[in-house]
């Protein structure tokens, strides 16, 4: 996210994001070694997909996309509209590894008010927007939380926290 807290502009662009430069893969490999499930809202996924030509990213991970649209599930993706608390708690206590919701911003609001976030990695850019789409809109989510790491890559921070 940027200095002053967004994800994307208002048109839902990341172009700001690849004008940053990091250090090898900005910790993302290891990153993605502790995942095995991937969660985002419609909006993220149409772009990751418009991004990558069509060729989904997360192919070694089990995908959920949020959508009231109607779209036929694939390989690596089943479309849902089914309440957060339901799926979340259900992939919760199945085994595995962690669970990342890739965004955006309601989504990620929405497994907080339900309490099922209890892990967050958060990567600072340093850029101001001044207007976008927020990482965490306004909701009912207020907890507390404990730094656990920091790692930097060149210009990114990674802040690890857990909730209290």
């Amino acid at each position: 996210m940027t200095l002053d807290g967004y994800i994307a502009t208002l048109d839902d662009s990341l172009d700001w994001l690849m004008k940053v430069d990091g250090k090898g893969d900005n910790g993302y490999g290891d990153f993605m070694n502790d995942i095995d499930t991937v969660i985002m809202g419609r909006t993220t996924y149409d772009w990751v997909m418009n991004e990558m030509n069509g060729d989904y990213p997360y192919k070694e991970q089990v995908g959920y996309v949020y959508t009231h649209q109607t779209r036929e599930n694939t390989a690596y993706i089943t479309y849902t509209d089914e309440p957060v608390q339901s799926l979340g708690r259900q992939l919760k206590a199945s085994k595995g590894k962690d669970i990342w919701i890739v965004g955006g911003g309601q989504l990620i609001c929405d497994f907080l008010e339900a309490g099922l976030v209890d892990e967050m990695t958060l990567t600072l850019t340093p850029v101001l927007l001044g207007e976008g789409i927020r990482l965490f809109p306004e909701g009912s989510y207020e907890s507390e939380w404990r730094l656990t790491k920091t790692e930097t890559f060149n210009q990114f921070v990674n802040v690890h926290y857990e909730k209290k």
